[in-house]
């Protein structure tokens, strides 16, 4: 989010809201995360001994992991060992004063520990409660192990990205972790929450990413159902079928993206690659247009482009390494890399999150949490620091 001033008179807007933390790796932490940049205390329970397994997850940061420092920030940490019946029992004293619980087990995991909704409901009516899975609570494939790249290819959105050889890409982007798991986890707790403040109940949430990634295909859904034709890989506007959505090969072996889709934008492409009138009708044979494009893209460097096209408003981009986009200074005067992540004299930017400044701490420096199997059954007061 775009930097905005902070105003420190303000509480922030999750300011007393406890959440405790049972899930590892991606999605939930990441869920937590975003609630703890809006004020939210979150105390993640990890597992006594190892703790979250991305504590292990290269690239090493020190003596920590720079994927656990980033998704962790801002939290605190306590290990329990959830098969012992003295930690359990101090796992669902803490549930008692708790707003949110987010877990990430396969379904039953938490009813065999007696932590699932139901029981610690029983306790706590006013507890939200968020279970995050790739195939829900129920069905066939409810406790199917899966990753990222299963529900994408389950839901068919796989299909549609495939190279010129006719083979899926592998997406770069876990879009079901991000978009389909830690997002909507984050939009259904502010609702919950929301609903609680009237109600004074509390509710289960069930977020299954797999089926959460067909929001997604909106477009090809509505080609289907609407219109009868299901979407093609390679041959509809954002799959490779129009030479106004494509990526394009350069002289020096980089690529530009193009979307100039309205026609305005096509025509100022056009005039910025010289292509003949003749040849920008794409509506009748896009496929040669497809490829006379190309060959004019192929005439030039990157750089060159890159010259030719700044300035002007035609959807052009070069497609940028992950280093160079976050060296671009227009980012960093966004503010998107002010804030930090600290332990033990190490620094670095924080990862950015789309929580508006207004609405976090003014603080910009946090650390996350050490790895103390120590803190096992720490007690904490109701609300706050845990109880020295």
């Amino acid at each position: 989010m775009t930097a905005t001033a902070h105003p420190s008179s303000a509480p922030l807007p999750l300011a007393g809201i406890r959440i405790l933390d049972f899930s590892n790796l991606l999605p939930g932490p990441l869920a937590s995360l975003l609630l703890a940049e809006a004020g939210a205390e979150v105390i993640k329970i990890e597992r006594l001994g190892t703790g979250d397994e991305m504590r292990g997850y290269p690239p090493a940061w020190g003596d920590a992991s720079g994927n656990f420092a980033l998704l962790n920030r801002g939290k605190t940490s306590l290990c329990l060992d959830l098969k012992d019946e003295g930690d359990r029992a101090h796992a669902r004293a803490l549930a008692r004063s708790a707003d949110v619980l987010i877990e990430q087990f396969r379904p039953g995991v938490m009813a065999r520990l007696g932590l699932d909704y139901a029981t610690l409901r029983d306790d706590n009516a006013r507890l939200i409660y968020c279970s995050i899975t790739g195939y829900g609570q129920s069905g066939e494939r409810a406790l199917k192990a899966g990753h990222d790249l299963n529900y994408m290819a389950e839901t068919g959105l796989l299909g549609l990205t495939r190279s010129a050889e006719g083979a899926p890409v592998l997406p770069q982007v876990l879009a079901a972790d991000i978009g389909a798991g830690a997002y909507p986890a984050v939009i259904n707790i502010l609702l919950a929450l929301q609903q609680r403040a009237v109600s004074g109940c509390g509710c289960h949430i069930d977020v299954a990413m797999c089926d959460n990634l067909f929001t997604f295909a909106y477009w090809g859904l509505s080609a289907g159902l609407a219109g009868g034709r299901w979407p093609r890989p390679g041959g509809e506007l954002t799959t490779g079928g129009s030479p106004r959505y494509r990526i394009y090969r350069t002289s020096d072996g980089e690529y530009l993206a193009a979307a100039p889709i309205e026609d305005r934008f096509w025509r100022i492409f056009c005039d910025g690659i010289g292509l003949p009138e003749a040849d920008r009708d794409d509506s009748a044979d896009p496929v040669s247009t497809i490829r006379k494009v190309a060959e004019r893209i192929a005439t030039r460097t990157a750089a060159e482009w890159r010259e030719r096209f700044a300035g002007v408003d035609a959807c052009v981009s070069i497609v940028e390494s992950l280093q160079d986009g976050f060296s671009n200074p227009d980012f960093a005067g966004h503010g998107l890399f002010d804030r930090t992540v600290s332990a033990r004299g190490f620094t670095m930017p924080a990862l950015p999150v789309p929580v508006a400044n207004c609405l976090r701490e003014a603080d910009k420096q946090r650390p996350f949490p050490d790895f103390d199997p120590v803190q096992r059954r720490k007690q904490w007061s109701p609300r706050g620091d845990p109880a020295q």
